[in-house]
């Protein structure tokens, strides 16, 4: 079985005030938050960011996601009117959503598998900003809050 490092800190993190938030606003701008959770994690472990790593980061995360993550997202969002006024609609969209939940969680353990072996090299910062470049300040303050999630998840439990 995997680790599910990455998994429990992700949960931590998410659980903070605000990041859940903060979360959703940037995927609505199509960032991938597994990508940006674990970015958060390699900053909370100090491995520093390099274009290797990004690239490898990106490779790993962005297929899983745009093939298998997003399709469910689609479909659950697709539903979720008409899963309103039809109980056999939602008992699906739920086990869509359940699906959804499963198949992040075995990208944060692929993204695991690939960088928990990294070095920390303190001083390391930037993945956020790496994974998510933006200027624009409400997506700057959302990875701020996720920042602050992590640290936050960090101090809650192991890294």
């Amino acid at each position: 079985m995997a680790s599910d490092q990455l998994w429990r800190f992700a949960l931590r993190c998410y659980a903070q005030p605000g990041v859940e938030q903060a979360c959703l606003r940037l995927q609505a701008e199509g960032a991938n938050v597994c990508l940006l959770l674990c970015g958060a994690w390699l900053e909370s472990r100090q491995v520093p960011v390099d274009a290797d790593r990004l690239h490898a980061l990106n490779e790993c995360g962005g297929r899983w996601q745009s093939e298998v993550v997003e399709p469910l997202r689609a479909l659950r969002q697709c539903w979720r009117s008409a899963a309103r006024t039809d109980a056999d609609l939602d008992t699906l969209r739920e086990g869509v959503k359940s699906l959804e939940l499963t198949a992040e969680r075995v990208l944060l353990e692929r993204l695991e598998i690939l960088a928990g072996p990294w070095a920390a090299q303190p001083p390391a910062a930037g993945w956020l900003e790496a994974l998510w470049p933006s200027a624009d300040p409400d997506q700057l303050q959302s990875l701020a809050i996720i920042r602050a999630g992590a640290h936050q998840a960090q101090l809650a439990g192991e890294v």
